[in-house]
């Protein structure tokens, strides 16, 4: 193991969207007790840095591979596309014209204090999900990055909305 594998080479997974989760968690855990820094507490200074740069960095591919957001975004940058995701903010109009249309309902959720108005919208954010999921899925393995990139951009957009429906759900628990 060394700090120059790309996080699918770490955890002995084929470079693609999808992840055998099993192995990863099994191969997190072992990887773990490798290079925990406890089982260098006695090593020379430069052996615990290495160690605590090795657990850092399997941490790090752990978290990236573990989402499926992360990963997309892993493999694009493994391609050296920039998913643009600060700057590019061009969407398709139909996509834009139903967040406006999900953003209003959240609003009218939150100012009638509707529990049951935001339950549906988080079931129906999570169906958009996994529809965007699917697709950057075929997008990564038909090696089509411009288009990966720009489905990237729209689940990014839904992370925030789905944050924003979270946020009001705490408000109106608390």
């Amino acid at each position: 193991m060394n700090l120059q594998q790309t996080f699918f080479q770490l955890f002995d997974l084929p470079e693609r969207y999808r992840v055998d989760e099993s192995k990863l968690d099994s191969r997190y855990r072992e990887l773990q007790r490798e290079v925990h820094p406890d089982r260098y507490a006695g090593a020379s200074q430069a052996e615990q840095r290495v160690s605590m740069q090795l657990a850092t960095r399997v941490n790090e591919a752990y978290r990236a591979l573990r989402s499926p957001i992360d990963r997309a975004r892993y493999l694009l940058s493994l391609r050296g596309v920039d998913p643009q995701l600060e700057t590019n903010t061009a969407m398709p109009a139909e996509f834009l014209s139903e967040q406006m249309e999900l953003r209003e309902a959240l609003d009218e959720a939150i100012e009638a204090e509707d529990g049951k108005k935001l339950a549906a919208l988080s079931a129906q954010l999570r169906g958009e999900r996994a529809a965007l999921l699917a697709k950057i899925e075929t997008q990564l393995d038909a090696q089509r990055w411009s288009d990966a990139a720009a489905t990237l951009r729209q689940l990014m957009f839904l992370e925030r909305f789905g944050e924003d429906i979270e946020a009001a759900e705490e408000g109106m628990e608390g």
